[in-house]
């Protein structure tokens, strides 16, 4: 449906989610349009029970959705967008057409779909839709709207109400069994499974060592070229025709698998042993086996492939990659970036030949077009692959772009241009060596070369590997030119000693790739269900490993055990596969909740989503009988875990921390909280006697010897402190409540050598110095940012923890007289360098803060997360804070608001005089009526507080 001729003349509302987005949109429409933003979601299920409206109660209230009533949701406009509603409506009043034009997808269409619903318009409604920001797309997307697609629509709310379900039913278990304020998501608790699983896998690994040899062989030739070099490297591959060895031949176990028949493995005394046999041997070539290499391009970046090369090149997490692309994409650079589809329109593909003939020469254009198939199940929406925009690709270099903005672009320019290239082509060489050792045996090494003699796309792209160790796609390995017979002589002979390594643990890339390779969850929103994970404390980032907490070990075992198929791969992704056909038009929503939710009843088919239920097969029910039956849950059992015989792991709610119990039945046994950054595979049974060890808990010191209360040290929550414990009876409430005198160790304290003098010193502070001439009293205290001296208001910085108790009169009086010190002061030298920051190419480094440590380029500052480290954060992490915080840009302040106006006040001045008389003879009424409607009020405003979710729970994916 095109706009109507009646309007054509009259004002056109566009509404699109960001503001970014509008202001581009706004200069390719010109007069008669008003582009405005709906700033995302104006309009969601309500969070929390306070926003449920009063006429809901009961199951309704708590979930947001009314599912006794074909799960029909209970929708409100979010807080902070009812202003920006009320925008909305107001130039929709003005308006003559409405022109829906947020996002291409499911997403998409479920924004444009509540805003026709809560702004309710009376004019013709159109759904603009593109997937480029170009002036022409704009205007091709104003020329021929489309109506709303309702499918897509259903299909949305339907994984939102699924994930509702889904979160806010199972994430209070959590709350319940192992700790307040965890989250439980359909796509979020699979993938932490599979971090965790990994990290089993590490955990049970055992290293097999093996050996090998490695010869340098001569031809004797001379002189030599690069072309055809006279010496070449080969490994030990058979002896007596028994094929050595190697890593791929031995189990987790560390021995070797069965079907590794009819092969030998090497100890260090064996490969040396047949080394020394070989140094007399003359070898020869006993063959060289030659084949055409070729190699096609790479497909065109779809959502997740971006999110993994930019991992791999850039160093981007996922959540870095979509933020740096929806800039990009907003401001009209690059096609829509959440996408399944490898495929480019004519435009695109013209473009990209075009450019590889001005760019590279027409010797590496293809006679015909390539074209690329999507490797994904039912890949969402008919997008693009994500490409520069356009019907002429900008280079980087004519973009404009700076940092990550341009580094993106040219990911994304090259992989596309590339991809409408010419094979590379070239050989593939084996060489065998053999030759007999003086025991009699025989031995034969292999080497293997490539050569490219047409490079074709590898010129303009080269894809990374996950692997560090792993050759890419351009890397020539050359072989001097030998015949079969062709004497050899042995230069180097030497001996080689590998260990099998565990599995690697996951990174963001090979996380995304994962989660896509077993269909479980939408591509597009890989990158916000990694970083709930992370957010989540389920799991930390060690360089770029995602390594799982204890916490998620817990976690996972309960959904395990208890919730079995909610958290199996194959159950998750045949979820997706129910949402597709529903999408589709193939199902039906209303009757596939009901099976999720409440299991099997009349005339419902087995199997789909009613089979959520344990693993162990007792229960076939839906998710509402499983989150009601909570009795076989044993919360200690789920969150133990065995280290040793008489050592266990325990997850408990202030953290993890190991326990022995003791020999003597009733008393304590020993304990010991575990640091948090620990990788569970590096827990040993060694580290945990260590731990065990080490002091913890209350560590007596000795009386005080002036009050007589013991005075002990102890590990917080916030560091090692020292304190005293108050006599039986003393009020620890009330106004006569006495508080212990508390101190935190000084930085050159530990809790193993604090010594009672030491505790006294500490306790006696903030000391009194003296007093001044005026007799203001000097104190010398240590605070949250040093240690100080204080006189009345006035602070200054002390050198050092020591001079706190050191420090005269006369001193203090000396600091005073100096100006007090406005700027900062001297620079402390840095924690630690990072390196060069790619973005601004300047040295970065750590510091210490007012607020904590912080990475730093000297342009941009970015505070340590959490789960970061000083010790042990990588460059990779450093710059990935940093390009965070530059994407956020700088700190909005607050305006600060006009004072009224004289004149004003001047003008009222009168009338407020005349009607303060009549104000009070009425304020005693409405006072009255006020206390009693306050009072009823306030009541049901505390019931409906009462009956809402105390905790966190999230209902994301």
């Amino acid at each position: 449906m095109s706009p109507s001729s009646e309007t054509a003349h009259g004002q056109r509302l566009v509404i699109v989610e960001s503001p970014a987005k509008a202001k581009t949109i706004k200069g390719y429409l010109g007069p008669g349009y008003i582009v405005e933003a709906s700033v995302g979601h104006i309009r969601d299920l309500p969070s929390t029970a306070a926003e449920v409206p009063d006429k809901y109660t009961g199951e309704v209230r708590r979930l947001g959705v009314d599912v006794d009533h074909d799960f029909a949701p209970i929708y409100v406009v979010n807080a902070d967008k009812k202003s920006q509603v009320s925008k909305l409506k107001s130039l929709l009043a003005e308006s003559d057409e409405l022109f829906l034009a947020t996002d291409e997808d499911r997403e998409g269409e479920a924004i444009a779909w509540h805003l026709q619903q809560v702004l309710k318009p009376k004019v013709p409604v159109h759904r603009m839709v593109f997937h480029e920001i170009t002036k022409s797309a704009i205007q091709e997307a104003v020329a021929n709207p489309r109506e709303l697609n309702q499918r897509l629509v259903d299909a949305q709310e339907t994984r939102r109400i699924l994930d509702r379900l889904y979160g806010f039913e199972v994430s209070p278990v959590l709350w319940k069994k192992v700790m307040p304020k965890l989250s439980a998501g359909r796509v979020q608790s699979v993938a932490t499974r599979l971090v965790v699983e990994r990290e089993r896998e590490r955990m049970a690994f055992r290293s097999a060592s093996y050996w090998d040899l490695v010869g340098t062989f001569g031809t004797g030739r001379t002189p030599a070229d690069a072309a055809n070099p006279e010496t070449f490297g080969a490994r030990l591959s058979a002896v007596d025709g028994k094929r050595i060895a190697s890593g791929r031949d031995f189990g987790p176990d560390g021995r070797l698998k069965a079907s590794s028949t009819n092969t030998l493995h090497l100890d260090e005394q064996a490969a040396r042993a047949l080394a020394a046999a070989l140094e007399q041997t003359a070898f020869s070539v006993r063959s060289v086996e030659s084949k055409p290499y070729r190699r096609s391009p790479y497909a065109p970046f779809r959502t997740t492939t971006l999110q993994q090369e930019a991992s791999r090149k850039l160093g981007f997490g996922a959540k870095r990659t979509m933020q740096v692309a929806q800039k990009l994409y907003e401001n009209g650079f690059i096609t829509y970036m959440r996408t399944d589809s490898t495929t480019l329109s004519d435009t695109a593909v013209a473009a990209a030949r075009a450019q590889v003939t001005q760019l590279y020469g027409a010797d590496y254009l293809p006679d015909a077009p390539r074209t690329y198939a999507s490797k994904v199940k039912n890949a969402q929406e008919a997008h693009e692959a994500v490409r520069p925009s356009g019907d002429r690709f900008r280079t980087p270099a004519e973009t404009g772009l700076t940092g990550d903005d341009f580094r993106l672009y040219e990911l994304i320019w090259m992989r596309t241009v590339a991809s409408q290239m010419k094979d590379a082509v070239g050989q593939s060489v084996t060489v065998k060596v053999g030759g007999r050792a003086s025991d009699g045996r025989d031995a034969e090494f292999s080497a293997s070369g490539k050569i490219i003699t047409f490079h074709g796309f590898l010129k303009a792209y080269v894809e990374g590997a996950d692997d560090p160790n792993a050759e890419l796609d351009d890397r020539e390995r050359r072989l001097p030119q030998v015949t079969e017979g062709d004497p050899l002589a042995a230069e180097q002979l030497t001996p080689e000693g590998h260990a099998t390594k565990p599995p690697a643990r996951y990174t963001e890339a090979s996380l995304v790739k994962e989660l896509e390779d077993r269909e479980i969850g939408r591509p597009s929103t890989y990158a916000s269900i990694i970083d709930t994970i992370i957010g989540r404390r389920y799991v930390f980032k060690k360089g770029t490993a995602l390594v799982p907490s204890f916490l998620s070990f817990a976690v996972v075992n309960l959904l395990e055990k208890h919730f079995g198929r909610l958290v199996d791969y194959d159950f998750t992704a045949k979820m997706e596969d129910d949402l597709d056909r529903i999408a589709a038009g193939e199902a039906q929503s209303v009757p596939w909740l009901k099976r999720f939710y409440f299991g099997e009843g009349e005339g419902h088919a087995t199997g789909g989503a009613a089979e959520a239920g344990n693993g162990d097969g007792d229960h076939l029910g839906g998710l509402k009988e499983l989150v009601t039956d909570l009795g076989a849950i044993d919360a200690r059992e789920i969150s133990s875990f065995r280290i040793s015989e008489d050592i266990t792991l325990r997850v408990g709610r202030y953290g993890p921390y190991v326990e022995r119990a003791s020999a003597v039945e009733g008393e304590p046994g020993q304990r010991a909280d575990i640091p948090d950054d620990l990788p569970p595979d590096e827990l040993t049974v060694e580290l945990a006697e260590e731990l065990l060890a080490s002091p913890s808990g209350d560590y007596e010191l000795g009386p005080d010897p002036v009050s007589g209360n013991m005075l002990v040290a102890k590990k917080g929550r916030f560091g090692p402190y020292v304190t005293e414990i108050l006599p039986e009876g003393t009020p620890k409430t009330g106004k006569n409540a006495v508080k212990p005198r508390t101190a935190s160790l000084l930085k050159t304290m530990t809790l193993d050598t604090v010594t009672l003098e030491d505790a006294l010193k500490l306790l006696s502070l903030p000391r009194v110095v003296g007093v001044d001439a005026e007799g203001v009293e000097i104190t010398a205290q240590n605070g949250r940012y040093g240690p100080y001296l204080k006189r009345g208001t006035d602070s200054r910085s002390l050198a050092d923890e020591e001079q706190m108790f050191t420090v005269t009169l006369e001193e203090a009086l000396a600091i005073y007289a100096q100006p007090k010190q406005r700027g900062r002061a001297a620079a402390a030298p840095p924690l630690k360098e990072l390196g060069t920051d790619p973005v601004s190419e300047r040295p970065v480094v750590v510091k210490d803060g007012r607020f904590g440590p912080y990475v730093t380029d000297g342009e941009t500052n970015a505070t340590l997360r959490k789960d970061d480290d000083v010790e042990t954060i990588t460059p990779e992490r450093g710059y990935e804070l940093l390009a965070e915080k530059r994407a956020r840009g700088p700190v909005k302040k607050a305006a600060k608001k006009a004072p009224a106006k004289k004149a004003a006040a001047k003008k009222t001045a009168t009338k407020t005089a005349a009607t303060k008389t009549a104000a009070k003879k009425t304020a005693a009424k409405k006072t009255a009526t006020a206390k009693a409607t306050a009072k009823k009020t306030a009541a049901k405003k505390t019931a409906a507080s009462k009956s809402a979710t105390s905790e966190t729970t999230t209902d994301e994916g």
